[in-house]
């Protein structure tokens, strides 16, 4: 999720894996997300209906392989990941509120979160981007001054690779830093609704990635540089201690009121855009009817925003945020590796984006060196994870099977 959660726990997971070398990471995370998202900006400028990921991957292997792929994308990655989230936002609010630790307190506070969020999305489109512009100027704030402010506190002898890490120790920690790269891509599932898509959606891509890139590598330096080889012993609140030896102990509350904006954001986000991809596949058909309904006031797919945010809720009652948040990374990488492909399968049946389309670089050889890093990061799950993934494409198919048969 893109400055979502992970960027406050990650830096002190990454220097666990690499220590002073996890620059390594970043720059192989930043190279794989550019060449994905180039397969992204060109199959965005040419199928331009809502849908994103779903819709690109439909239009290139029909409609079986794209209902696999809603269900990898909003249950596998978008539903997982924010249920892990909320799970993290909680443990996070509970530092500085420890009623938060007991059940019917986390209960109570999951019904008002996503009863406002729900509200606030069902409202219109224009009230939930409000909402969300909001709470991402909300949440910079204490990033941005944790980056400006560390860089004067940075120990440079700190951030000199002393040992460098084993290709297995990388590729463990590429995986887990991928997770924090995905979602700007969410954006792209009201690429129906949006002006302009050949010209839009790949420079908000581009600009939105190049600007993540650059804060994520900037506040792992800081906290690289400022705790050291601490670093990775403080793999819960990585940042919070950072801002502790910068600030003092009005910093840990700075941040932990900073990781909790910061969560809210992605969950208000993804409420938003996520929906959408269930709207366009009951539409299709390939989901029950009554998930693309359409409220008759405010025109949006109420159903489905009401839908979504309650499988978040029930999963975030069960805990268990590393297992969640590994299978939803899997999970998206499956659907990356899919609009690569299809991104590809356009190219040839297709041939080249017309006068006004995105047109990436170096025609075929973007894709299949995306599928290339996907599938080595793939290689890093472990048997029981990988078997996860494979059980959810069994019991999509299994359903994609079943309605069918309904149909007919």
């Amino acid at each position: 999720m893109v400055v979502g959660a992970g960027i406050f726990v990650l830096p002190g997971v990454i220097a666990a894996k690499l220590g002073s070398a996890a620059i390594i990471a970043y720059l192989i995370c930043g190279v794989a997300i550019t060449l994905i998202f180039l397969c992204y900006a060109e199959i965005g400028s040419r199928v331009t209906r809502s849908g994103g990921s779903y819709a690109y991957i439909e239009e290139a292997f029909g409609p079986f392989v794209g209902f696999i792929s809603s269900m990898l994308l909003w249950f596998g990655w978008a539903v997982l990941s924010d249920a892990a989230l909320t799970v993290a936002m909680i443990n996070t609010l509970s530092i500085v509120v420890p009623e938060l630790q007991e059940p019917l307190w986390k209960l109570l506070f999951m019904v008002v979160l996503f009863t406002f969020m729900v509200g606030t999305n069902i409202i219109g489109v224009k009230s939930g981007i409000r909402l969300y512009v909001f709470n991402t100027i909300a949440k910079f704030v204490p990033l941005a001054l944790l980056l400006l402010v560390g860089l004067f506190f940075i120990n440079v002898d700190n951030l000199i690779i002393t040992e460098w890490p084993s290709i297995s120790n990388i590729g463990a920690a590429s995986l887990i830093l991928i997770f924090a790269f995905s979602g700007a891509e969410c954006a792209l599932n009201a690429s129906g609704e949006i002006k302009n898509p050949p010209k839009t959606v790949p420079r908000g891509i581009f600009l939105g990635l190049g600007s993540i890139f650059v804060l994520y590598l900037g506040l792992q330096t800081v906290a690289q540089g400022v705790l050291g080889a601490e670093l990775a012993n403080n793999t819960k609140a990585p940042l919070a201690a950072a801002a502790n030896e910068i600030f003092g102990g009005w910093g840990i509350k700075l941040l932990v009121v900073g990781g909790a904006i910061s969560i809210f954001s992605t969950l208000s986000g993804d409420i938003l855009v996520t929906p959408r991809v269930i709207f366009a596949a009951a539409r299709d058909g390939n989901l029950p009817k009554s998930l693309a309904k359409v409220h008759t006031k405010y025109k949006t797919p109420y159903i489905s925003i009401i839908f979504y945010a309650f499988m978040i809720a029930l999963l975030a009652l069960s805990g268990q945020f590393k297992v969640l948040a590994v299978m939803a990374s899997g999970s998206i990488l499956l659907v990356y590796a899919g609009v690569c492909l299809a991104t590809l399968k356009l190219r040839v049946r297709d041939g080249a984006p017309s006068e006004g389309q995105f047109k990436m670089p170096g025609k075929i050889i973007i894709p299949f060196l995306s599928c290339s890093v996907i599938t080595w990061m793939l290689l890093q799950l472990t048997g029981e994870e990988a078997l996860g993934l494979l059980a959810l494409i069994g019991i999509s198919t299994l359903i994609f099977i079943v309605q069918k048969i309904i149909k007919k």
